[in-house]
């Protein structure tokens, strides 16, 4: 069924209520306005989408992120940039599945450990009997899609229920994976884990420096975020958004829900996967504490720190998370940084279910109400 098809049939049962502004503010606006210049040119259509989408934040956006190994130290670039973009990736997927989906994974982390591993048992590491010495240009794409195939059989088990069920099928299977690492010596090293795991130097780059490094996870952070805004307008996005609202009715307009929902997971093992690459690259090393349950709770705390109905608040939630994780230390201790994060997500969660993005958006509608 098309999606066209779907928004005529959903349409039908609900009368649309317009929005309707003072008649001050539209003149405002139509006055203020800029003449859009390709409106009735032959323009490429990506040209004309950018001219009507693209305002002056995300310019500034853009050339922030872009310029800002420039002006930041290496500290910044790599422990505090270059590790939140990582977070948020993984951090993203759980927020593809719970803010489009309806699906609140719990074992994303676990997706994203296992393509670490997986990279380091195809590729090379500290352990050679145990790495098969692949290049990386195969061990790579061999441990993204191994790891999807394990998030596609994760949804598989999980899309059945709904709820705390799903929620608590998901942290079983994280926390068995964390055992499984930790007690197996022969393809996992045990609590050793597995270490020495370097990006490559392509290009006669070395990817482990800081700014090199920075532009690597920032190329794959683009990449999974301008990738989750195009699935969630495709046909299979605007489905899977019916299915979160409305699974019967969806199922009764002829659409699988089931392999709607295992489809989600794979597409969402895919950014896991990418991510935990990266965080093997980061910490040089796969070991059980990457995968324990910590941070199966962490990436939840990210994703809903930033704000899970917004693909950019994964990163917002993630680089809260990781300033506090770098500086808390210098106010309390190490061992009571839970405490810190968990009043931090309270406070938040108290005051906007929607997260960080949830207060702007009050904010804007409290003093700016012509732009809510």
């Amino acid at each position: 069924m098309s999606a066209n098809r779907w928004r005529s049939a959903m349409n039908s049962a609900r009368p649309s209520v317009p929005r309707v502004l003072p008649a001050a503010v539209r003149t405002a606006r139509q006055a203020i306005a800029p003449p859009d210049p390709y409106a009735d040119s032959n323009a490429p259509h990506w040209l004309k989408f950018l001219w009507r989408h693209l305002a002056a934040r995300h310019v500034f956006t853009a050339a922030l992120v872009v310029l800002f190994p420039l002006f930041a130290t290496p500290f910044f670039t790599y422990q505090v940039a270059a590790q939140s973009l990582v977070l948020g990736l993984i951090a993203l997927s759980l927020t593809f599945l719970g803010g489009y989906g309806g699906m609140v994974s719990l074992a994303q982390m676990t997706v994203a450990g296992i393509a670490g591993y997986a990279m380091a048992v195809f590729g090379t590491s500290s352990s050679a009997e145990i790495s098969l010495g692949w290049p990386w240009w195969v061990a790579v794409p061999m441990a993204i899609i191994f790891s999807a195939l394990c998030a596609t059989l994760i949804g598989w088990l999980s899309v059945r229920t709904e709820g705390i069920y799903t929620i608590m099928i998901t942290l079983a299977i994280g926390v068995a994976f964390y055992y499984l690492v930790l007690q197996n010596y022969s393809v996992f090293n045990g609590f050793q884990g597995l270490r020495e795991l370097h990006p490559p130097n392509f290009l006669g780059i070395a990817w482990r420096e800081p700014v090199p490094f920075y532009y690597l996870a920032l190329g794959c952070a683009l990449f999974g975020y301008f990738g989750v805004k195009w699935i969630v307008r495709a046909p299979f996005g605007i489905a899977l958004l019916g299915i979160r609202d409305n699974p019967r009715r969806m199922e009764a307009l002829g659409y699988h829900v089931v392999a709607h929902r295992v489809a989600a997971y794979a597409l969402s093992g895919v950014l896991a996967a990418v991510g935990g690459i990266l965080l093997a690259w980061y910490n040089a090393l796969m070991t059980p504490g990457s995968v324990g349950m910590s941070w199966l709770i962490n990436i939840l705390v990210i994703a809903v720190l930033g704000g899970m109905r917004h693909p950019i608040g994964a990163f917002l939630g993630a680089m809260v998370f990781v300033l506090l994780q770098t500086f808390a230390i210098d106010l309390i201790d190490r061992e009571r940084f839970n405490l810190v994060i968990g009043g931090v997500f309270l406070a938040i969660v108290l005051f906007s279910p929607d997260g960080l993005l949830g207060l702007w958006a009050k904010f804007r509608a409290r003093f700016h109400p012509d732009q809510a």
